[in-house]
């Protein structure tokens, strides 16, 4: 049996759809990890600077 020349571009082109999303997923994991960090560590801050009220 003889493989399509279209068959190979087209599972290429999944092969690259694959990878562009998991990249995707990846990075916005990877942002979400770090805004997550950033507004935990302000928290913090915050709560060392405000004076408390009696």
């Amino acid at each position: 049996m003889v493989e399509s020349p279209f068959l190979s571009i087209l599972a290429l082109v999944a092969f690259v759809l694959l990878i562009a999303v998991t990249g995707g997923v990846g990075y916005l994991t990877l942002a979400g990890w770090r805004d997550r960090r950033r507004q935990e560590q302000e928290k913090r801050e915050m709560r060392q600077t405000t004076p408390r009220r009696r």
